[in-house]
């Protein structure tokens, strides 16, 4: 019996991501994996998200039986007893030999053939409490129980110590939330566009591609794919509509219309699209630091009124001063663990304190390029306050700082709402005191952070 297509992408792109660093969704949505069915890239989607998802439950799975340390094993060889695992205790529809056969052939596929008996004994003990472990956690009345960081991190899959944090930040109710919303699929938005300029809401037409959307819960601009895969339609190849979340969409909005315009950190371009569709007669500078991605940039977003460079924000030069300034900063990401929930494993607390240290030199890196009365919106897609809240109050606190003040984000966003861009009617719910913080679980979209600030 060979390996199906299914699982050895899944195994390969678990591979990658743990070896490599790399993301899940982009692998799985990229040209290599494109020659997979429907159904094919349906259950490797499955396994690959799963795997990530419930991670340090399927190792508490699979630990009791096996008489090395899990770390110990062989990256190969985990990754093989975590899918038979995942498939096992979480995909009913998956026959128990099926997941057992096809984990040990990925061993002896990448040349482990020594720990194939290893895997089939261990696949096949946790199989026989699969009818005890399908009734997942984070699923029934027992939810309720879980309000201590370790009993939140055994519930929901998450790290203990990040639990811990966010209790301490959120409280028990918006951390749990935020938890049960990471595991789960999350929607797929989109962002509509108009050929003449300006975001809009034209109607689309999907007849014979099997596509259904909602209307967006946030914005007029946005859409939630209901059904169908978005991406095999006309217009999302045409480049009408393009996949982005209504947080992100809600950010770039923020930032408002100028002529001159700075989006400093621009890459893959989503945000910096929308500034040129909101500002057609505005000279716009996209940068980024490394030259991948401003590639990724030019493929991604075409506007004549854009020019693109590849730079450190922190040693640009400071030439004519820009009027609005958007400084979207690489951050933890721990607002879309959703849909990258391989961040959850790889950070630690010392990552948070160096992201930090970074995002306040991008910020007063910015801040030189603020024209007199120019605004310089902040945002990151981090829940953590460090990276949010408290960078804001370093820059605000230091020298530079003085030119600038905190401005309140309700204004902007009941400009929104006045302009039937912002649908929803409460918009103070999206604020926390004068910022813009949304919590997944708690919000219709991912966890941003966005703060305003102006040159005096």
């Amino acid at each position: 019996m060979s390996i199906s297509p299914a699982r050895t992408a899944a195994f390969d792109i678990l591979l990658q991501v743990e070896k490599e660093d790399a993301y899940a969704s982009e692998l799985l949505h990229s040209a290599q994996y494109a020659a997979l069915s429907p159904e094919d890239h349906g259950l490797a989607t499955q396994i690959v998200m799963g795997v990530l998802r419930w991670r340090s439950q399927l190792d508490a799975l699979l630990a009791p039986f096996s008489k090395w340390r899990l770390e110990k094993l062989d990256v190969e060889v985990l990754t093989s007893l975590r899918m038979g695992a995942y498939q096992l205790t979480r995909l009913e529809r998956v026959p128990a030999h099926a997941a057992v056969h096809e984990s040990v052939e990925l061993v002896k596929r990448s040349r482990r053939t020594s720990a194939a008996g290893l895997v089939n004994a261990l696949l096949r003990k946790v199989g026989g409490t699969a009818a005890a472990t399908r009734s997942v956690p984070g699923s029934n009345s027992s939810d309720a129980l879980a309000s201590t960081s370790s009993a939140i991190a055994a519930e929901y899959a998450h790290p203990e110590w990040l639990a811990a944090q966010w209790l301490a930040h959120f409280g028990v109710e918006t951390t749990r939330a935020i938890c049960v919303e990471d595991q789960r699929v999350p929607a797929t938005h989109i962002r509509l566009r108009e050929e003449s300029g300006g975001v809009g809401s034209a109607p689309f037409d999907f007849v014979g591609e099997d596509v259904r959307l909602a209307p967006g819960s946030l914005l007029a601009t946005a859409r939630r794919v209901e059904s169908g895969d978005i991406t095999k339609t006309q217009a999302f190849r045409n480049g009408r509509i393009a996949i982005q979340d209504e947080a992100s969409q809600l950010v770039a909005l923020l930032v408002g219309q100028g002529s001159r315009i700075l989006d400093a950190c621009a890459a893959p371009g989503g945000k910096t699209a929308i500034l040129a569709e909101r500002n057609p007669e505005a000279a716009i500078v996209a940068l980024d630091l490394h030259p991948h991605r401003t590639r990724l940039l030019e493929e991604r977003v075409k506007a004549p009124n854009i020019k693109i460079i590849t730079a450190d924000l922190r040693s640009l030069p400071v030439g004519e001063k820009f009027d609005r300034v958007l400084v979207d900063a690489p951050c933890t990401g721990t607002g879309t663990l959703a849909r990258h929930p391989e961040i959850k494993w790889r950070l630690r607390a010392e990552n948070i304190r160096e992201l930090q240290a970074l995002q306040v030199e991008l910020v007063q890196a910015a801040m030189r390029q603020v024209a007199p009365g120019g605004t310089l919106l902040y945002s990151t897609c981090s829940l953590e306050a460090e990276e949010c809240e408290q960078v804001v109050e370093k820059v605000l606190g230091e020298a530079a700082g003085k030119e600038f003040e905190l401005d309140s984000i309700s204004e902007s966003l009941s400009q929104l709402r006045n302009d039937k861009i912002l649908t929803t009617a409460d918009v103070e719910r999206l604020t926390q005191g004068p910022y813009l913080r949304t919590y997944p679980g708690v919000h219709p979209c991912d966890g941003f952070f966005a703060a305003l600030l102006r040159r005096r």
